[in-house]
C-alpha cells in the first residue's frame, strides 16, 4: 500500500487524542449553537416595495390619475432598479405601489428609498394646489406576528385609547420588540356644527366665520425682546386650551350686528372621525389592536416567552372592564411548526439509522445482525448535524421552514459518504485487512470520488443559492444548509468515520482473505447475470431507456402546475366585498351580520374583523388589502387545524346561500411571495375606456371556463356621483363663484378644516360642518345656501342643477399605462397555473385584434412562477459548467464526463411518474427537487464509472470491469439511495415540502436502477466494449 501520499484517514488514526478532542468539541459546540439559533416561521427576505400616497380633495379618480399619479410615476421610472409601478387612483386620493427588480441588491434598498423621497420631493411644487403629500411607507413588509385586542366595557373610547397607549409603552420595553402599532384607531376631531338657515338669518358668512376661527388659533412667532441682560420671548394668549375656549370665542357680526358667541350659534364638541374610515373587531366587540413586530435577527420563540410574561402582567394591571385578548400568536405558530419539523427530522433520522443497521449489519450465512457498522454511521449523523448547526449559527441562518426542510433533505444525503466508507471498511475487513489497512484503503479508493460526488450533489442545489429573485432569496437556505451538510459529511466520512470504525468494527476471524466471497452469493450471481445481459443487449436497453425518458417528459404535461402550496396554518381569511362606493356603515353592517352567523359554528374559536381595510401583515406572505370603505376581512380561527377544511367549505356555503350580494372569498394562508389571486390576466393600454372594454371580454372568456370561481377585476364598478351643473351666466350675475360653491358644499357635507386644537402632544383637527340631519339626503343639496360677493346668500338651485351620474371609482395603472387586472379563484382540486394554461390560448384570438399600444399578459401566480423559474434557469449554465468541471477533474476524460453527465436527466422519468401517481403538483419547490436530482444521480454515476476505470487500470478486461464494478458498487449505491429515498417519507406529508420529496423519491428510485443497469450498457456502447473471447458467449451484442 502506498504510504507516500497524504491519507487523512490514516492521519486521524495516528493522532487519535486530537481526533477525540475535535469530536467532543464539535459535538458540544454544535449542541450549544442549536440552542442559539434564531427561530421564525419563514426565512427573512427583503420586501422591495414602497407605497407612496397623496390626497387631493375634490378631484375625480381620472383627474388625480393624470394630474398627480402620472407625475409621481414619471419620477419613479428614473429610480435605479425600478421594476413595476402600479397605482390606483380614487376620488380624492392616489396610492402608488413601487416595486424594485428582484435583482436589486438587498443592502441598497434603504438608499433607493431615499432616492425615491428625493426625486418625488423635487416635483412637489409642480403638483396641483390643495394636494396633501406625497407620503411614503417603506415599511410595507413589516410583520406584526403578535396582535393583541383591547376592548372596553363601561369605558368610553377616549379612555380605552389612553390605556392602549399605556400598554403600548410597556410592550415597547420587552426585549426584541422593534415596533408596536395601534390598529383600528379612530382619529379625534373637534366639530363645529351649525345650522345653515340660522347663519343666513343672522347674515353670517360661513367662509368668514371659518377664517376668524383659524386666525384666532393660529400659532405664529411674536418676536423676541432683547434687553442688555436677557432675551425675552413674547408669547400671545388666545389659543384654544379647551373645547370651552372654542365655544366662548366671540365672532364679529356683519353690518353692525353685535358680536356673537360661537357656542350660541353652533354645537361645538369633541368626537371622532365621521364617517368612520376603518375599525377592528374581535369576537363581536369593537377593539383597539396592538400589532408587535420583532427586531431583525431576533428569536421569535424567545420573544413569545417575553410577550406572554408581559401579557399576563398587563392583564392583571388593567382595571375591571378593560379586556386584553391575544388575536395572533406567531411565536406559538412557529413553535408548533418547528416542533413538527423536528419530529419529522427525528423520524427521518430513525429511518436512516434503520437502513444503516440493517443494510450494513445483516448477514444471511448464518442469519444475524451486526450492529457495529450501523452504529458507526449512526454516530456520524449527530456529528454532522452538530457541525452544520455550528456553521448555520456563524452564517446567521436560523431555524425556519426552509432551513429545517433542507436539513431533512440533506439527512438522506449526508450519510451517503459515511455508508460508502463503512461499507468499504467492512468489506476489506472481511477480506482479511487490518483495521488500519481497511480505513486507509477506504480513503485511498473512495475519498476523491466521494468528494467529487458530494460537490456535484451540492452543485445541484447551486441554482437556488444563486437565483437573483425574491423566491431565490426566500429559498436560499435550501442551498446553504444542504451544501454545508454535504461538505461536512464528506469531512466526517474521511476523518471521523474511520476513527469510529477503528474503535467499533471487528476484524474477521479464521477464513479471512477470500477477497470475493461476499459477492459470490446467489443474489449477486443473479444480479451479475442481469448486468451482463444489459451490457450484451446494450442497444435494446438504451432504446428502452430513451423511450421511457421521452414518456417521462411527455407525462409532465399532465402534472398539475403550482407556484407555492398553501400554508398548513389554521386561519381562514374571509374577504367581503361590496360594490365600489359603498359606505363604511353599510359594509360594517354586513360584516357584523356575517360575524353573527359564522360565530355560531361549533368549530370557530375566534373571529377578528377588519372593516374598511384588510388585516395587518401578521404573516410574512400575506397579501395586503389597501384601505377602502367597501371591504372587510375576517380572520376565522378554527378550533383546530383538523377542522379547518370542513369549516372552510361551510363558510363558502354560507356566503353563497345568505350573502349572494357580497363578493366573498375564503382563502388559506399562502406560502412564498404573496399573490392576490391564483388566476390573473392583465389588460394594459393607453386609454381607460379601452382597457375596460377589453377586460370585459377577458372576463367573459374566464367565466366560460368551468374551473374558475368569482371572476372580477380590480377596477370594480363605477360609483354614483352628484354633478352640479352650474349656470355660469346666472352665477356671474348674482356674484357667485365656483370656488364659493365648492367651499360651501365641502363645509356643509364633509366639513372644512378651520384649525387645530392642541391637547398635549396631540394635534386634533377642527372641522366646521352642518348637523347630520342637514346632510344625509340629496334634497339637502337643493336647500344649500351659497354666499355672493355682496354678502347675501342665494339657494344653490338658483345657480346650479343637481344630477345623478356615475364615474370610475378606482383607476389602476401599470407603468404609466392604464391597466385592469382580471382575476378569479379556482374550484377545489385544481391549481391556478393549470387553469391559467387552459384560458391563455383562448385569449390569442382577442390578442390578434388588439389595437396598437394594448396588450393582454399573464399575471398572478403564473407570472411570479415564471419569474422564479427564470431566475433558477439563469443559473443552470453555471451549475452545468461546475458539474462538468468536477467530472473532468475526477475522470480526466471528456467523453467519460459527457457520458456520466447524460445520466443526470434520467431522474425525470421517476419524478414524473410519482408526481402523477400521487397527484402531487409541479410547483417551484418540486422544481428545486428535480434540479437537485441532477447532482444526486451524477454522484452515483461518477462513483460507478470511477470504479470501472480503477479496475481497467488494474488490468481487468473492460467487459469484466463493467460488470464487476456494477456488482461491487451495488450495495453502496443502493444503500445511499435507500437512505435518501426513505428519509423523504416523513417529509412527503408536508404541504410545503411534499411535492419536492415525492419528486426526489421517484426520480432517485428509477435513476438508481438505471445507474446500475443502463449506465453499464451505455458505457459499453460509448466505448464499443466487446465481450472477451474466453467469456460466456451465449449472448450476442
Amino acid at each position: 500500500m502506498d504510504h507516500s501520499r497524504f491519507n487523512l484517514s490514516r492521519w486521524a488514526l495516528e493522532h487519535q487524542p486530537l481526533t477525540r478532542y475535535l469530536l467532543v468539541v464539535l459535538l458540544l459546540g454544535g449542541l450549544l449553537a442549536f440552542f442559539q439559533l434564531g427561530q421564525d416561521e419563514d426565512p427573512p427576505f427583503t420586501f422591495r416595495v414602497m407605497v407612496v400616497q397623496a390626497f387631493w380633495p375634490g378631484a375625480t379618480a381620472e383627474q388625480i390619475a393624470v394630474q398627480v399619479t402620472d407625475k409621481i410615476e414619471r419620477q419613479l421610472q428614473e429610480v435605479p432598479y425600478a421594476d413595476k409601478i402600479r397605482s390606483f387612483s380614487k376620488p380624492g386620493e392616489t396610492t402608488v405601489i413601487f416595486q424594485l427588480k428582484d435583482t436589486s441588491p438587498a443592502k441598497e434598498t434603504a438608499q433607493i428609498w431615499y432616492t425615491v423621497r428625493k426625486k418625488i420631493g423635487d416635483i412637489q411644487q409642480t403638483l396641483p394646489a390643495g394636494v396633501r403629500g406625497p407620503f411614503f411607507n417603506d415599511e410595507f413588509g413589516d410583520v406584526y406576528g403578535t396582535i393583541y385586542a383591547l376592548s372596553a366595557d363601561g369605558f368610553n373610547y377616549k379612555e380605552l385609547r389612553e390605556y392602549a397607549d399605556l400598554v403600548r409603552q410597556e410592550l415597547l420595553r420587552v426585549p426584541s420588540v422593534a415596533k408596536v402599532s395601534l390598529i383600528g384607531l379612530q382619529d379625534e376631531k373637534v366639530y363645529i356644527e351649525f345650522n345653515q338657515a340660522r347663519f343666513a338669518q343672522l347674515g353670517l358668512d360661513i367662509n368668514a366665520i371659518a377664517d376668524q376661527i383659524s386666525q384666532q388659533n393660529n400659532l405664529t412667532g411674536s418676536g423676541v425682546l432683547v434687553t442688555p441682560t436677557d432675551n425675552l420671548q413674547v408669547r400671545l394668549s388666545g389659543q384654544f386650551a379647551s373645547v370651552e375656549d372654542l365655544e366662548n370665542l366671540v365672532l364679529r357680526g356683519p353690518n353692525g350686528i353685535a358680536n356673537i358667541r360661537l357656542g350660541d350659534i353652533a354645537h361645538v364638541y369633541r368626537g371622532y372621525v365621521d364617517p368612520t374610515q376603518q375599525r377592528m373587531r374581535f369576537n363581536g366587540k369593537d377593539v383597539i389592536g396592538l400589532g408587535i413586530s420583532m427586531q431583525k435577527g431576533g428569536d421569535i420563540i424567545e420573544l413569545g416567552k417575553n410577550l406572554r410574561a408581559a401579557f399576563e402582567r398587563l392583564r392583571g394591571q388593567l382595571p375591571v372592564g378593560i379586556e386584553m385578548d391575544q388575536v395572533q400568536d406567531q411565536p406559538q405558530a412557529v413553535q408548533r411548526s418547528v416542533g413538527e419539523f423536528v419530529r419529522v427530522l427525528i423520524e427521518a433520522v430513525v429511518i436512516v439509522l434503520a437502513v444503516s443497521f440493517v443494510s450494513l449489519g445483516l448477514h444471511t450465512r448464518p442469519l444475524r445482525l451486526d450492529v457495529r457498522p450501523g452504529l458507526v454511521v449512526a454516530l456520524t449523523i449527530p456529528l454532522v448535524l452538530a457541525v452544520t448547526f455550528l456553521f448555520m449559527n456563524i452564517f446567521g441562518i436560523g431555524l425556519h421552514k426552509i432551513s429545517l426542510g433542507a436539513l431533512i433533505v440533506a439527512l438522506g444525503l449526508l450519510v451517503d459518504d459515511a455508508i460508502i466508507a463503512v461499507e468499504m471498511m467492512v468489506r476489506k475487513l472481511e477480506e482479511g485487512f487490518s483495521k488500519m489497512e481497511a480505513a486507509t484503503f477506504a480513503y485511498t479508493s473512495t475519498a476523491m470520488p466521494m468528494l467529487t460526488g458530494t460537490l456535484i450533489t451540492a452543485a445541484g442545489f447551486l441554482p437556488v443559492g444563486l437565483a437573483r429573485s425574491t423566491v431565490g432569496e426566500y429559498t436560499f437556505a435550501i442551498f446553504a444548509v444542504t451544501a454545508l451538510a454535504l461538505v461536512l459529511s464528506w469531512l466526517a466520512a474521511v476523518y471521523f468515520t474511520p476513527y469510529l470504525g477503528y474503535l467499533l468494527l471487528k476484524t474477521r476471524g479464521a477464513g479471512a482473505g477470500e477477497a470475493h466471497e461476499v459477492f459470490d452469493t446467489p443474489f449477486y450471481a443473479r444480479f451479475r447475470r442481469l448486468v451482463d445481459w444489459c451490457v450484451a443487449w446494450r442497444k435494446l436497453v438504451i432504446a428502452i431507456t430513451l423511450v421511457a425518458f421521452g414518456l417521462g417528459l411527455y407525462a409532465f404535461k399532465f402534472v398539475e402546475k403550482q407556484f407555492f402550496p398553501d400554508s398548513s396554518r389554521p386561519e381562514l381569511m374571509v374577504e367581503l366585498w361590496m360594490p365600489e362606493g359603498t359606505s363604511f356603515a353599510q359594509m360594517e353592517t354586513e360584516a357584523k351580520r356575517f360575524e353573527q352567523r359564522i360565530g355560531k359554528d361549533r368549530d370557530v374559536a375566534s373571529l377578528t374583523t377588519f372593516v374598511g381595510t384588510g388585516a395587518p401583515r401578521f404573516y410574512l406572505p400575506l397579501d395586503q388589502i389597501f384601505p377602502q370603505s367597501n371591504v372587510a376581512q375576517v380572520i376565522v380561527m378554527p378550533a383546530s387545524t383538523e377542522v379547518r377544511d370542513a369549516l372552510r367549505r361551510r363558510v363558502i356555503h354560507l356566503l353563497d346561500a345568505e350573502f349572494p350580494y357580497l363578493r366573498g372569498r375564503v382563502k388559506l394562508l399562502p406560502n412564498g411571495p404573496p399573490v392576490a389571486y391564483p388566476v390573473q390576466f392583465r389588460v394594459i393600454g393607453p386609454d381607460a375606456a379601452g382597457v375596460r372594454r377589453l377586460a370585459d371580454q377577458v372576463k367573459a372568456e374566464m367565466r366560460a371556463n368551468p374551473n374558475t370561481v368569482g371572476v372580477n377585476d380590480n377596477w370594480n364598478e363605477n360609483v354614483k356621483m352628484l354633478r352640479l351643473e352650474i349656470d355660469q351666466d346666472k352665477a356671474r350675475a348674482l356674484g357667485v363663484t365656483t370656488q364659493a360653491i365648492a367651499r360651501v358644499t365641502q363645509t356643509v357635507l364633509s366639513g372644512v378644516p378651520v384649525g387645530q386644537y392642541r391637547d398635549g402632544d396631540k394635534l386634533i383637527e377642527i372641522l366646521m360642518r352642518t348637523p347630520r340631519n342637514e346632510r344625509d339626503a340629496i334634497s339637502d343639496l337643493n336647500n344649500m345656501l351659497v354666499p355672493t360677493n355682496t354678502g347675501r346668500v342665494v339657494p344653490l338651485t338658483q345657480v346650479a342643477r343637481v344630477t345623478l351620474r356615475s364615474e370610475p371609482g378606482v383607476v389602476w395603472r401599470e407603468n404609466r399605462d392604464f391597466g385592469v387586472t382580471v382575476q378569479a379563484d379556482v374550484v377545489d382540486g385544481i391549481q391556478g397555473p393549470t387553469v391559467t394554461a387552459q384560458i391563455n390560448p383562448k385569449l390569442d384570438a382577442l390578442r390578434a385584434q388588439l389595437p396598437p399600444g394594448y396588450r393582454i399578459t399573464v399575471a398572478g401566480a403564473e407570472e411570479e412562477s415564471g419569474k422564479a423559474g427564470a431566475s433558477i434557469a439563469a443559473q443552470l449554465p453555471l451549475c452545468i459548467f461546475i458539474i462538468f468541471t468536477l467530472l473532468m477533474l475526477q475522470l480526466h476524460s471528456f467523453s467519460r464526463a459527457a457520458m456520466v453527465f447524460l445520466t443526470g436527466p434520467l431522474g425525470l422519468i421517476g419524478a414524473a411518474a410519482t408526481l402523477l401517481l400521487l397527484r402531487a403538483p409541479m410547483g417551484f419547490v418540486a422544481q428545486l427537487g428535480i434540479t437537485a436530482l441532477l447532482g444526486m444521480i451524477i454522484r452515483n454515476s461518477v462513483i460507478l464509472v470511477d470504479q470501472i476505470e480503477q479496475d481497467i487500470r488494474a488490468g481487468v478486461p473492460q467487459w469484466t470491469a463493467i460488470v464487476e464494478a456494477a456488482v461491487r458498487r451495488f450495495r453502496p449505491i443502493i444503500l445511499t439511495a435507500a437512505a435518501a429515498v426513505l428519509a423523504m417519507i416523513p417529509l412527503s406529508r408536508s404541504m410545503f415540502w411534499g411535492p419536492m420529496a415525492v419528486a426526489i423519491m421517484g426520480g432517485l428510485i428509477i435513476a438508481t436502477v438505471l445507474t446500475l443497469l443502463f449506465l453499464p450498457a451505455l458505457y459499453a456502447a460509448w466505448f464499443r466494449v466487446r465481450r472477451p473471447e474466453d467469456g460466456p458467449g451465449s449472448v450476442a451484442v
